[in-house]
C-alpha cells in the first residue's frame, strides 16, 4: 500500500522497530542500557526476529529499524537481518552505532575493519545509517561514551563509507552537555527570575545546536538526526507511560522542565533553519513547533498531531519479544506481532491520541504527514487548526519542499548541494513568487517517496 492509499485509509504505512538486543558497551550516562547499568541483558533470537520481519511484510509494513543496545556487536548477524528483510520487500531499513568501532583512532584504529564494515553494510539494502555523537565539544562526547579517540576515528570512517556508497546521519540525542559548560552548567538557582534564566537557557542551547551542525558538517557528515530529551518520572508513569525500551533515565542530563522543553525545541528551530541548506537535518520543524506549541498550551489539542505508536507504528522488546505502541508504552503489552490483525487497529480521535511523550522516531512523522490524514478525515478540522496556527501551514509546506530537496533522505545518496543552495535562496527571500512556492509544496505533496519512518538510537 502506498503512502495515497495509506492517507485515503487514515493510516500511514507503518513502521517496526526491532530492538534485536539492549547489550552495549557504552557508558552514556543518558541511557538505561548504558554498560554500567546491571540488569538481566536480552538478545532477541534470531529466526524469532525472520518471523516478525515476515509477518511485517505480510501486513504492509514499509520500514523496519533494527536498534539496541548496540547492533553493530553482532555485525554479521545484522547484516543478515538487514539482508532478510529488504528480501521480504521492506523498502526502508534502518539501523545506526554508538560507534565504538571506530574509537581509538590513534592508537587501534584499523582502517581495514572500517573497510569491511562498510562493505558489508552496502552489499544489504540498508537505506540508513546513524553515528551517535551526543555534543559539538569532542572530548566530552567521548567521556560520556566512554570511548577515546571516537571523534577523530569517526572523521577518518566517513570518507570510506561515502566511497561505498553509504552516507551516515549524525545522530544527536539532546542532553545538557550537548554545548559542553555553557550548557551543562547551566543551573536555574544562579538567576533572580525564571524568565532570565529561560532567556539565557534558549540562547545558550541555539549556539550550542549550531555549534553541532557545524562540527558534525567539518567532521563530514551530510545528514543528521536529533532525538528529543526522554525521561519518565513518576507523574508520566501516572499516565501510563512504563518504558520497555531503557534507552531512557531518570538523570538530570536529559531532564527538562517544560518551559525548559518549549526554550529548547525553540533553539533548535532556530539552528535548524541557519543549517538546513548546509546538512541535510531530517528533524521536521512542524513537528518542533508544534511541541512548542504543546508546552506552550497544556491543555490545546490542537496544538499538535496525537501520536500514531500503537496504530501504525509499532515497537518489539528485546527482552520479552512481543509488540508495543512504542518502547514507553510497556504496561500496553500487545502480544506477538504475527498474530496481530493491524486492519482492525482504528486511530483514536485526534483529542484523545496520545501526546505523552515527546519520542520523535514516532511523533515526526505523525506530525508531518498529520495534515495529509487530517485533509481527508477532517477538512474542516484542518481549515480550523490552520486558522487557529496560520504560520503552521507555511511550516508544514516547508519541510515537505525541503524533503524533496534532500531527495527524502536516502542514505545511500550523496548531498543534491544545488537543491540544498536553491531551498535557501527560495526561503532566506521573504517575498518569495508563491507560485513557485507552492508549486513545489505540490510536488513534494504528492509524491509517494516521502520517509514517513524513523528510529534513532541514543
Amino acid at each position: 500500500m502506498n503512502i495515497i492509499n495509506s492517507i485515503l485509509s487514515n493510516r500511514i504505512p507503518g513502521q517496526v522497530v526491532i530492538q534485536i538486543t539492549d547489550r552495549c558497551n557504552a557508558r552514556c550516562p543518558q541511557c538505561g542500557m548504558r554498560v554500567t547499568e546491571l540488569f538481566a541483558r536480552s538478545t532477541l533470537d534470531t529466526d524469532r526476529i525472520k518471523r516478525i520481519i515476515d509477518a511485517a511484510a505480510e501486513k504492509g509494513v514499509q520500514a523496519i529499524s533494527f536498534t539496541g543496545g548496540e547492533p553493530l556487536l553482532d555485525i554479521d548477524r545484522l547484516v543478515e537481518l538487514i539482508n532478510y528483510a529488504g528480501s521480504a520487500g521492506i523498502p526502508f531499513i534502518r539501523t545506526g552505532t554508538n560507534g565504538f568501532v571506530f574509537a581509538n583512532a590513534k592508537k587501534k584504529w584499523s582502517e581495514d575493519r572500517v573497510k569491511k564494515i562498510a562493505e558489508q553494510l552496502a552489499g544489504t539494502p540498508l537505506r540508513n545509517f546513524w553515528i551517535s555523537l551526543d555534543s559539538a565539544v569532542d572530548g566530552i562526547h567521548e567521556t560520556m561514551r566512554g570511548f577515546p579517540g571516537i571523534v577523530s576515528g569517526i572523521e577518518k570512517a566517513l570518507p570510506i563509507f561515502h566511497d561505498n556508497g553509504i552516507f551516515p546521519a549524525v545522530n544527536l540525542g539532546i542532553n545538557r552537555n550537548v554545548g559542553g559548560v555553557a550548557t551543562g552548567n547551566l543551573a536555574r538557582a544562579a538567576f533572580i527570575s525564571e524568565n532570565d534564566y529561560l532567556e539565557v537557557f534558549y540562547e545558550r542551547f541555539k549556539n550550542a545546536l549550531k555549534r553541532f551542525y557545524q562540527r558534525a558538517i567539518d567532521l563530514g557528515f551530510t545528514m543528521a538526526n536529533t532525538c528529543y530529551p526522554m525521561s519518565i518520572d513518576e507523574q508520566e508513569m501516572e499516565k501510563g507511560l512504563s518504558a520497555v525500551y531503557a534507552a531512557t533515565t531518570v538523570e538530570n542530563i536529559v531532564r527538562f522542565t517544560r518551559a525548559e522543553k518549549q526554550m529548547l525545541f525553540k533553539a533548535l528551530i532556530s539552528a535548524i533553519k541557519q543549517f538546513r541548506s548546509k546538512i541535510r537535518i531530517f528533524s521536521p520543524v512542524c513537528s518542533l513547533a508544534s511541541l512548542v506549541r504543546q508546552y506552550g498550551t497544556e491543555h490545546d489539542k490542537k496544538a499538535t498531531y496525537g501520536c500514531r505508536g500503537g496504530v501504525d507504528f509499532f515497537f518489539i522488546n528485546a527482552a520479552d519479544g512481543h509488540t508495543y505502541p512504542c518502547g514507553y508504552r510497556g504496561i500496553e503489552d500487545l502480544g506477538e506481532l504475527p498474530e496481530m490483525n493491524l486492519s482492525r487497529i482504528r486511530p483514536m480521535p485526534e483529542d484523545q491520541a496520545c501526546r505523552q511523550c515527546d519520542w520523535e522516531c514516532f511523533r515526526d512523522p505523525s506530525e508531518l504527514l498529520g495534515p495529509l490524514l487530517e485533509m481527508v478525515a477532517d477538512p474542516l478540522g484542518l481549515v480550523r487548526r490552520f486558522a487557529m496556527h496560520p504560520e503552521a501551514l507555511r511550516v508544514w509546506g516547508t519541510d515537505l519542499i525541503y524533503y524533496h530537496a534532500c531527495d527524502f533522505f536516502d542514505g545511500r545518496l550523496p548531498p543534491n548541494n544545488e537543491k540544498l543552495k536553491r531551498f535557501s535562496r527560495l526561503f532566506s527571500k521573504k517575498q518569495s513568487g508563491k507560485t513557485h512556492h507552492f508549486l513545489k509544496f505540490s510536488q513534494a505533496l504528492i509524491s509517494t517517496k516521502i520517509p514517513h519512518l524513523r528510529i534513532d538510537t541514543q
